[in-house]
């Protein structure tokens, strides 16, 4: 997602698109007619953009005798969000993000896990954020509405709350085969989010102009069939092809605008993003040791949306850079305890703009560095890692902090 100036959902395309068709309405009409759409659009509109967006994070399999931490990808959606803010008659679009979000990976979460066999995983993750950013970076702290047919705005204070939770059980299969020398893996990540918004829009206390809602439901499906990956002493290359449908929970309602009439808007309960994404990957590791104790990742990753069900919008394309420092230490002896600590962070640009009557044309960013602290035991391929992320810059979305815990295991 992204939002304009002030970042507005679809459905505040269709409000302020009715309100400009009637231009000669009253003060005293304008003001009825923008409470009530706050009233109505806010609560029917603003928790559909905790989209989610969950990703991918690794089981290490190590090798017998030393450190080889070889770490499996699991991936899925991570909730993401984005809050109303209205502002009619100006033309306003509204703007989506893709599914995949630099928050969620553990760092070496890229590559095919180093033995045949199936991987389970358990995904948690949590998003939370104050902060709403315009397209310069600013924070947002207030809206001025300005009526169709000009006079004085309407200021209203904007207080953005937004905690987001996503769950994702991971299913990872590595055949015995190697296509082109390679290892290669099947990954299937449905997801299941809980979020709740709650974005005061308050001009005046006796208005009505606040809103709040929460939803747990299904999410979209992330089925990566293509994941190859060339590994040697120092280096691991991964190439993947993953895509994201849209069995997630998603519809839209009409509700009736004082004033203005029926209004189209997603659904307040909405889970899935609506749209189908198509997602490449290529990733590298290098290990200046041999035990590859020691591990520097990079990844890029790029999504190419379809257009979006029941809207005139196809969000724009998203390239991220992903990047992380790893360190195994023993805690025992014979290595079958390991502790990794890393640094790590992420980089996310839109590089093409929406497209659509409904679309924007701001492009959205957002930049992160966090950490990472994992236990493995070796012998039964465990793993459980704990990360956080700290949003430090963005523009056109929500910039805020996230965590994330996860456990796997080779069956």
């Amino acid at each position: 997602m992204r939002f304009l100036t002030c970042e507005a959902i679809a459905s505040v395309l269709w409000v302020g698109q009715a309100i400009s068709d009637r231009p000669f309405l009253s003060n005293a009409d304008w003001e009825i007619a923008h409470a009530s759409a706050l009233e109505s659009c806010v609560t029917r509109i603003a928790f559909h953009r905790f989209t989610k967006k969950l990703r991918r994070a690794p089981v290490p399999y190590f090798g017998s005798g030393r450190i080889c931490p070889q770490v499996k990808q699991h991936s899925a959606k991570l909730i993401y969000a984005t809050v109303v803010v209205l502002a009619f008659g100006t033309g306003v679009r509204a703007g989506e993000i893709g599914h995949f979000n630099g928050g969620f990976l553990n760092i070496r979460d890229f590559f095919v896990p180093a033995e045949p066999g199936f991987y389970g995983a358990l995904y948690n993750y949590y998003y939370t954020t104050d902060r709403l950013n315009d397209q310069n970076g600013n924070e947002i702290n207030d809206i001025t509405i300005i009526p169709p047919g000009g006079g004085p705005g309407t200021t209203l204070n904007l207080d953005v709350n937004v905690d987001l939770y996503v769950v994702s059980p991971t299913v990872i299969w590595v055949p015995d085969w190697k296509p082109l020398g390679a290892r290669c893996g099947i990954l299937v990540a449905p997801t299941f989010a809980s979020a709740s918004l709650e974005a005061a829009l308050s001009r005046a206390n006796n208005a009505g102009l606040g809103a709040s809602g929460s939803s747990w439901g299904v999410g979209d499906l992330l089925v990566q069939p293509v994941w190859l990956d060339w590994s040697s002493e120092h280096w691991d290359l991964n190439l993947s092809y993953g895509f994201y449908t849209p069995l997630g929970r998603y519809g839209t309602d009409t509700v009736t605008v004082s004033g203005i009439g029926p209004v189209k808007v997603e659904s307040a309960d909405n889970i899935g993003y609506g749209f189908w994404t198509q997602q490449f990957q290529g990733a590298v590791a290098w290990y200046p040791m041999e035990n590859k104790a020691t591990a520097v990742t990079s990844a890029l990753t790029y999504e190419i949306n379809s257009e979006k069900e029941d809207f005139d919008l196809t969000p724009g394309n998203a390239l991220t850079l992903s990047w992380g420092i790893s360190q195994y230490l023993p805690l025992k002896k014979d290595h079958s305890l390991l502790l990794e600590i890393g640094v790590a962070g992420y980089d996310s640009w839109q590089t093409t703009e929406d497209s659509g009557s409904d679309a924007n044309s701001i492009k959205d960013q957002v930049h992160a560095v966090g950490g990472q602290l994992g236990v493995t035991y070796v012998p039964w391929n465990l793993v459980l890692n704990f990360h956080a992320f700290y949003e430090y810059a963005a523009r056109d979305r929500f910039q805020g902090q996230s965590y994330g815990l996860s456990i796997a295991k080779k069956f």
